[in-house]
């Protein structure tokens, strides 16, 4: 597995793993499947792991903690504060207080087991606080050695230099990928102008960027996909060209289309590091191998030029999932 760079100071595998989907949202849980693919993960060269203490709520932190315990790797540990759920419920406000900042970080190191945590996002901007009040925050618990690094998820580019004037942002994690590049007009040259790298969440587009879903596509309870906009029968059969494109390069490279759309995000900067999530061990095999497979300037170009003048059916989230979306 070959590294990359958030910052200078922040070195990762070129691929990470998030791990949300193993306590919630696409179906069952069952933590020793999660427990084998955390362990695989780490034989494969991963040594970049994503939680946050609203998966679950909780859970997510907690299993990480177990893995954290039972293997001991080298691991860069991400995790997140800011969104506040209660158990069984999708609703959710946002709290960027310093006070939530500090008992949230506690509560994290306790269920992680951990002294510090490597990277601690922002999971969403909260409009009642300053982003300075909320850096300054953060900035305390790094000198505390609580956190090692901040990182902002889903934040503008204003947002992101007022921020970065106060302590160094590490990462920008937004979601980015073939079918959801809002990105790229100011969130990305942001992060290149101040050397901030950038984490992809949803790479592969919830599973839509594998091919693997139709407009009769039907979802298992607890998968949150059934609500999401994007999913009706009427809005996938609208976005399949998406799909159709990126398959038939996969054809011609003898690899998935999920490899293409990971290979694509790996050749858009060094700086960027996508972390796909899984239950899998299949499935991680096959998104870590992406790392092998290289699309030249020309293919890039073209697979671009065949999906930019797509139009895109569909929000990313519901109207509750939208809330603090480039903030």
């Amino acid at each position: 597995m070959q590294e990359r760079s958030l910052s200078t100071t922040l070195t990762v595998s070129a691929i990470g793993l998030g791990c949300m989907g193993m306590s919630e949202f696409y179906g069952p849980r069952d933590d020793e499947q999660s427990l084998a693919v955390l362990n695989r993960a780490c034989d494969l060269g991963v040594t970049f792991f994503d939680t946050a203490d609203m998966y679950g709520p909780h859970h997510n932190e907690e299993l990480i903690g177990r893995f954290l315990k039972q293997r001991k790797p080298k691991a860069v540990i991400a995790s997140k504060f800011g969104i506040v759920r209660k158990p069984g419920e999708y609703a959710r406000t946002l709290d960027n207080s310093p006070a939530y900042a500090n008992a949230a970080c506690e509560a994290s190191l306790r269920r992680l087991g951990v002294d510090r945590i490597d990277l601690y996002y922002v999971h969403r901007v909260d409009r009642n606080h300053p982003i300075e009040e909320v850096m300054g925050a953060l900035a305390r618990l790094v000198e505390a050695g609580k956190i090692g690094h901040i990182g902002l998820c889903e934040v503008s580019a204003q947002t992101l230099r007022r921020a970065h004037a106060v302590h160094p942002v590490a990462a920008v994690q937004t979601e980015y990928s073939l079918w959801s590049r809002e990105v790229e007009r100011d969130v990305l040259p942001a992060c290149r102008d101040l050397g901030i790298g950038f984490v992809p969440y949803s790479p592969l587009g919830r599973g839509f960027l594998t091919g693997s879903f139709d407009r009769d596509a039907s979802f298992g309870a607890g998968d949150f996909r059934a609500n999401l906009p994007r999913f009706s029968p009427e809005n996938l059969a609208a976005n399949t060209p998406i799909i159709d494109v990126v398959a038939q390069l996969a054809a011609s490279k003898g690899c998935t289309a999920a490899q293409i759309a990971l290979a694509w995000l790996l050749s858009k900067g060094d700086t960027i590091v996508p972390i796909p999530g899984t239950k899998r061990i299949r499935y991680l095999e096959e998104n870590i191998a992406a790392s092998e497979v290289a699309l030249s300037p020309d293919e890039v170009n073209r697979l671009e030029a065949a999906i930019t003048p797509l139009q895109i059916a569909g929000d990313r989230y519901t109207a509750e999932g939208m809330k603090g979306l480039n903030a």
